[in-house]
């Protein structure tokens, strides 16, 4: 068997197979040996039939699909491993020549791994976001925990103002008649949500309980009902109960109330430690995106198009999973937004081909290195996961899929990497308070995908 490289153009590799015809004809043997029962033959028992015999009723080629596909895997995986080529898709196979008796040839093209061009990566400057936990972070966190333990308390001797809930009946009409959707009963409104037509809340303010009166609104011209769209209103409404809500202290007893904690003291702590557990990851999501972002610009790569297709499929197949999880499917949300499935697909084309990048350059950085990750660094990270989940390492193997080790050990490999290039770059540190929001956001986003690949 002979295989020969004729050359990697534009990210595809081009194979040549020659297999000589003595191979070609064991080939042969066993495609018939897989259909000999397949073909009846007058005097012979169904699959008892020579393979010549077969040959001369119904002619060679009846055996020669079968042949081919006994004999291309091998040759194609003969020229990946002998050329160090690394697909990235399936072959395409073009048969250039096969009959009895001569040698079988056929080529094989396959899109593989482009040559990424990277001059420099050690010694870059790179910039880390320092988020420096204060005291007003501890007090911003402890009033939104205040918020979220507040007690409803019903109000009886004030009118109605934002922020309250209003329990209210409603009847709408347009040109006095009644229309689908207008009608409830005792239905919580809270004030200044913006859940209702604009301008609707506004004027449930100033009410008492008790109190009713005649709400006129005009439905937004974009209004989803499109038989209401641009229409004008008139709600009658009752305002039936208020509600209000009323903070609880902050003292050891709400300490107690909403936490493990005895003190409020105790309490505080425990949120500042959080507080800079989550800055300190924030601060290693900034650093690694502003050194993905620097090698991004001094780096060239011509990517496949059957790459980014690939990440494409991954990205939607992550975000239909997301869905499932909130109770939706992807259908669902397909018809909600109005996006067909190719569109919504294209969406993700720039993000992709961006992580496609990025990966193919930190690849890159650890060939040069020769970064590896030894079977200790995966038995320690597959230990550490195992007593994440409270499960015996034996056990947690058991469910372990191929792809899913492969997933583990690459995740452990990009942060060997990242490693290596934070203690070869010199880091400028930023305040907060010094960058501006959006690029924060971003370095979150960035972070927020590098955790998503290396799960």
């Amino acid at each position: 068997m002979k295989v020969n490289l004729e050359k990697i153009e534009k990210n595809k590799a081009y194979l040549n197979f020659e297999i000589d015809a003595q191979q070609f004809d064991e080939a042969m043997e066993r495609a018939y040996r897989k259909n000999a029962r397949r073909f009846v033959i007058p005097g012979f028992r169904r699959g008892r039939a020579p393979r010549k015999l077969i040959e001369r009723h119904y002619g060679p080629e009846v055996f020669f699909e079968d042949a081919a596909r006994f004999l291309l895997p091998e040759a194609y995986q003969k020229g990946v491993e002998e050329y160090k080529l690394e697909p990235v898709d399936q072959p395409t196979f073009d048969i250039k020549q096969i009959e009895v008796g001569k040698p079988f040839i056929a080529t094989a093209e396959v899109f593989v791994k482009p040559e990424v061009d990277i001059k420099e990566y050690k010694g870059l400057e790179v910039e880390k976001i320092v988020y420096n936990v204060t005291d007003e972070d501890v007090e911003k966190e402890l009033s939104q925990l205040q918020e979220q333990n507040a007690r409803l308390v019903t109000v009886e001797d004030r009118a109605a103002k934002m922020e309250d809930i209003a329990v209210i009946d409603f009847k709408g009409t347009i040109d006095d008649e009644p229309f689908e959707g207008g009608t409830a009963e005792n239905f919580s409104l809270k004030l200044g949500s913006g859940m209702f037509i604009e301008g609707f809340e506004e004027q449930v303010v100033g009410m008492n309980v008790g109190e009713s009166k005649d709400i006129e609104v005009t439905f937004p011209e974009d209004y989803s009902a499109k038989e209401l769209a641009g229409k004008k209103a008139v709600f009658n409404v009752t305002l039936k109960e208020l509600k209000a809500k009323e903070l609880l202290p902050l003292d050891d007893d709400f300490a107690k109330d909403v936490s493990e904690f005895e003190t409020l003291d105790e309490l505080k702590q425990d949120i500042k430690t959080k507080l800079e557990e989550q800055a300190k990851s924030v601060e290693e999501g900034s650093l690694k995106a502003s050194i993905v972002n620097k090698l991004k610009e001094v780096a060239e790569v011509e990517i496949p198009d059957v790459m980014i297709d690939q990440e494409i499929d991954r990205l939607v197949f992550d975000f239909a999973i997301s869905l499932r999880y909130r109770g939706y499917d992807l259908q669902s949300y397909l018809d909600a937004t109005g996006l067909s499935l190719e569109k919504f697909k294209e969406s993700f084309r720039e993000r992709a081909l961006d992580n496609v990048k990025s990966s193919l350059i930190l690849e890159e950085v650890g060939k040069r290195e020769n970064i590896t990750v030894t079977d200790e660094e995966l038995e320690n990270k597959i230990k550490e996961l195992a007593e994440s989940l409270k499960q015996s390492v034996e056990d947690y193997k058991k469910n372990l899929k191929e792809e899913d080790m492969a997933r583990i050990k690459d995740s452990i490999l990009t942060n060997k990497i990242f490693d290596f290039l934070i203690s070869h770059s010199n880091i400028v540190e930023k305040s907060k308070d010094d960058v501006k929001d959006d690029i924060i956001e971003s370095e979150e986003d960035s972070k927020a995908d590098s955790e998503e690949n290396e799960n």
